[in-house]
């Protein structure tokens, strides 16, 4: 049987290693890394406050 997803190619990014950037908890004030480019007028949250803010799964 053939493999579903063979190697993704040269845009994987499974291959390097995650990029952090620091920023500021728009909740606590702590300082924090996340692993995005934080946009200046969006908020921020730590790893603690973060499941405050996020959206129930169904």
């Amino acid at each position: 049987m053939e493999e579903r997803y063979p190697s993704r190619g040269p845009r994987s990014f499974q291959d390097r290693p995650r990029e952090f950037h620091k920023a500021v908890c728009s909740d606590c004030g702590k300082e924090c890394e996340v692993p995005f480019k934080p946009t200046e007028g969006r908020p921020v949250y730590c790893r603690d406050c973060l499941p405050k803010y996020r959206k129930p799964r169904f």
